[in-house]
């Protein structure tokens, strides 16, 4: 390695990344030393001829290639949080030899002969489980990476990933330019009445970061959702509405920002990807790694989930549409209206607003809240830590248990630009045994909120939505799935080697504990009184939970059912029909169809640019099993008077938590639960039972 690379800092593994130090100059140098690295390391491993075995194969193989996922995985986060031109560029540049890398790697057939030989070993019947499943999953990867492929094919296979990537990359780039380029200003204070004071403030400040006068609303979450919830303004919400639903599409503000035909190519491509490894579609070769065993299998589950919630929705539609006639003079519901109508509905069924409870959760208490439960549930502490970060809003934390490091995690909460929407997890190392001992993971725990807001001098925290605190929660699910493993194999270790449709489970398991009142007792305090959450409030929050639960239960089930039918043959119009697919399935399960110009697909970052191709079902099918788990708790609530049972959440750590990717996550389930999963728990959560 030369001296400039001995002192890049991406190059550096010895513990956190440097990223005070990393700049875009750093990359281009890093990843192609470590890319040398990895094919030198790959060409002795191929030329060895010594019986093979898992500490002279497997060991220095995952030892290379970590080195690389870190540093690219580190540059990719930073392109999704920190995004400049500079960085994207560089970004871009580096992708293609990146993809190029990894698949030849998979396709290496010297290396799949390897991995063949020691599944086929005597020995490998005695090799821990985890071990096993590394090799039956390599095994499977080689397989649908196209090692057994002619080398015309191969070729064409090369070809398709990294048109694949470059594309998604690109889908990504449009949805975060459109977002970023929009800016709404208003100056006249009277057309935005009803929004509440807190937002108003929030796009005061925005305004005046700009030397602009007024309030500037932009298409980030934070900022244009209030709008659609609370204006009384019905041509601003329909402006704002038609702003995001047509962003990065042929409908857009500029052309080149448009998806639509990346998202053609993309499903060309994943089409003919699927045909050169032997399958029908794309669908059947994103289910051979997960749970679900056929498209026809989760289309089956959809519809069948859309058939119990169908009347629900139904009713919940028929009460909209009469309130917002009688109450709100709205004679012909628009999806611009929507939010607004059941937020006055909510306000006025049950009394109280959601604004009126976002007082209560500003982010120090919700965080206090959260790390309280982790140490009931699972009896690590959660402790303010140091680290270099990539902006002064990052957090750094620290997981002990008896007082020993487990893990650790960066926060990054807010909104701002040139940071991809939404909230993730990622991983920016995982859990293994080394030469030098336990190598601890660490996670990356990234939101979209808005940060706190400056007034007249002042800077008032934060303040969260009921909505983002289960976003918080949801996340930190992922994290803890990352750090409390105790898998000592990297590629099964936290959420490594998880089937797809299961990796949702610890996140979507957590999300139930906001519904709590031993929980939400512990993390409110009114932002101006810092009184507690009134437990009469809370009784309405209960009452409300599952407002229109039917119509955000098909929601969910049409973006689902819209994702599988996109990547199966079975869907009429051909391939690049993509609307007209979208168009059968709402007629299919939806009880309240968007206006025509909407394009909600154009932004679908999940199956375009996120790695949920025919696997968005995962949301629902995790949620039949988060369910289910979380009933254990409940079950032991009515023993020991709380759900935050050290008893059930010692045992979910151990069986689901600690297991990682190491076995099937249906044997994990049924160990924890002793049976396999039953849908009948979220019905009830979702009072669809009756």
């Amino acid at each position: 390695m030369t001296q400039d690379n001995l002192q890049n800092p991406l190059l550096d593994f010895s513990d956190l990344p440097k990223f005070d130090a990393i700049k875009p100059e750093h990359i281009t140098p890093a990843i192609d030393a470590l890319l040398e690295l990895n094919r030198n390391v790959i060409t002795q491993l191929e030329q060895t001829t010594a019986q093979v075995t898992w500490e002279n194969f497997v060991e220095p193989l995952e030892n290379s290639t970590e080195q690389l996922g870190r540093a690219w995985g580190v540059v990719g986060h930073l392109n999704a949080v920190i995004d400049t031109p500079e960085l994207r560029a560089v970004y871009n540049e580096n992708q293609p030899k990146i993809t190029e890398f990894w698949t030849e790697l998979g396709q290496n057939l010297a290396l799949f002969d390897k991995y063949k030989a020691l599944y086929a070993k005597a020995d490998f019947a005695s090799l821990p489980p985890a071990r096993k499943t590394i090799i039956t999953n390599a095994i499977r990867d080689f397989r649908l990476s196209g090692a057994e492929l002619a080398d015309d094919k191969k070729k064409r296979y090369a070809e398709i990933q990294e048109k694949h990537a470059a594309l998604s990359t690109k889908f990504s780039e449009n949805v975060l330019d459109a977002t970023n380029a929009y800016s709404l200003l208003i100056e006249n204070s009277d057309e935005l009445v009803g929004l509440p004071e807190e937002v108003l403030q929030a796009a005061r400040s925005a305004a005046e970061k700009d030397n602009e006068p007024g309030y500037k609303f932009t298409l980030h979450f934070p900022s244009y959702f209030p709008i659609l919830q609370y204006a009384d303004n019905r041509a601003l919400r329909e402006t704002i509405y038609r702003a995001n639903a047509t962003k990065a599409s042929e409908l857009g503000a500029k052309p080149e920002w448009d998806n639509t035909t990346i998202i053609n190519a993309l499903l060309e491509l994943r089409k003919e990807e699927a045909v050169l490894l032997g399958y029908e579609n794309f669908a059947e070769v994103s289910l051979v790694a997960k749970m679900a065993e056929t498209p026809k299998q989760v289309s089956q589950f959809l519809l069948d989930l859309a058939n119990r919630a169908k009347p629900f929705g139904e009713k919940d539609l028929a009460e909209l549409r009469a309130f917002a006639k009688e109450h709100l003079g709205i004679d012909d519901l628009q999806s611009w209206d929507t939010t607004y109508a059941s937020e006055k509905l909510r306000e006025q069924r049950y009394a109280f607003s959601e604004q009126e409870v976002k007082q209560y959760f500003p982010e120090h208490k919700v965080m206090a809240g959260l790390f309280r439960v982790i140490q009931s549930l699972f009896a690590v502490e959660v402790k303010l830590d140091s680290a270099e970060v990539w902006h002064p809003d990052v957090k750094f934390y620290r997981l002990e248990k008896d007082g020993k490091l487990v893990g650790q995690f960066y926060l990054d909460l807010y909104a701002r630009n040139g940071k991809r929407g939404g909230a993730w997890m990622d991983d920016v190392r995982g859990r293994r045994l080394t030469h030098n001992g336990i190598q601890t993971p660490v996670a990356y725990l990234t939101c979209n909120f808005n940060e706190p807001v400056t007034v007249n001098g002042v800077t008032k925290p934060a303040t969260f939505t009921h909505d983002e605190v289960i976003t918080i929660f949801h996340e930190f699910g992922h994290g803890l799935h990352h750090l409390l493993t105790k898998v000592e194999d990297l590629s099964v270790s936290g959420i490594s080697g998880v089937e797809w449709d299961a990796v949702e489970l610890p996140s979507q398991f957590m999300e139930n504990f906001c519904w709590e009142w031993d929980v939400l007792q512990h993390m409110t305090a009114h932002a101006e009184t810092s009184a507690p959450l009134p437990r009469a409030l809370f009784d309405k929050m209960i009452a409300a939970k599952n407002f229109q639960s039917g119509l955000q239960t098909l929601r969910q089930v049409e973006f689902s059912l819209f994702d599988i039918n996109l990547h199966d043959d079975s869907h009429p119009g051909g391939i690049n029909q993509v609307q007209d697919i979208l168009n059968t399935v709402r007629e299919q399960v939806s009880v309240f169809t968007p206006p025509d110009f909407n394009r909600f697909q154009h932004s679908f970052s999940h199956i375009f640019a996120g790695g949920y191709a025919a696997g968005y079902f995962s949301y629902k099918w995790a949620e039949v099993l988060s369910a289910d788990a979380y009933g254990a708790f409940e079950e032991a609530a009515k023993i020991e008077g709380s759900t935050l049972s050290r008893n059930a959440g010692r045992k979910f750590q151990e069986e689901v938590l600690e297991m990682g990717g190491s076995r099937p996550a249906i044997e994990s389930f049924r160990a924890f639960r002793g049976r396999d999963p039953s849908i009948d728990a979220l019905l009830r959560h979702s009072g669809m039972n009756t």
